[in-house]
């Protein structure tokens, strides 16, 4: 089992991770989000579903998901169709032009892993992979309750009175005053 340092260090790089994603997203078309896009791919891998289910996957508010919604549907990338089962629920559903999104999506991003890549070997690009699949699945699908830390310990009773010093009720307390101590 790794270490204490090790696990300090695995953190610091993960946290790392945001200069590729925010390499990643300096590719995006202009009037694709990386929110827009990351609903396209799960549209693209998961096909037709309900807003609600698009929420559940991104991991964001209805409110959020709706806007992503509405954005994709504004370019033409995706159509919302009433739900046959729930006519209040909409089915989100990609169109040729939101295929043809992804398609973009992809060889951009390929093309920048491949050019940021280019002196690492094929065993290396899929030891990766493999790492970074075996990572994911360890945190789960990331839609259950966060991990929190313990809470802290219970404060401590109270310190017996010292049998020295008289109590003074709590009517009887006077207020003091500080006056700052002189410099030497």
């Amino acid at each position: 089992m790794a270490g204490q340092a090790q696990y300090e260090e695995l953190a610091r790089q993960l946290s790392a991770v945001g200069a590729v994603k925010r390499d990643l997203g300096r590719i995006l078309p202009q009037d694709c989000s990386a929110g827009s896009a990351a609903a396209l791919a799960l549209l693209g891998s998961h096909g037709d579903m309900r807003m609600s289910n698009l929420s559940e996957l991104l991991a964001v508010d209805m409110s959020v998901t709706s806007r992503h919604a509405a954005h994709l549907t504004e370019r033409g990338w995706i159509e919302r169709s009433p739900d046959p089962a729930d006519k209040r629920s909409r089915i989100l559903r990609l169109t040729p032009e939101g295929h043809a999104m992804l398609v973009e999506l992809s060889r951009r991003s390929a093309g920048l892993l491949a050019e940021r890549l280019d002196d690492w070997t094929d065993a290396e690009v899929g030891q990766l992979i493999g790492l970074l699949t075996r990572l994911r699945a360890s945190f789960g699908d990331c839609r259950t309750v966060a991990h929190r830390p313990p809470p802290p310990p219970a404060p401590r009773p109270p310190a017996p009175a010292d049998p020295a010093v008289p109590a003074v009720p709590a009517g009887e307390r006077t207020q003091t005053t500080r006056t700052p101590a002189q410099a030497t």
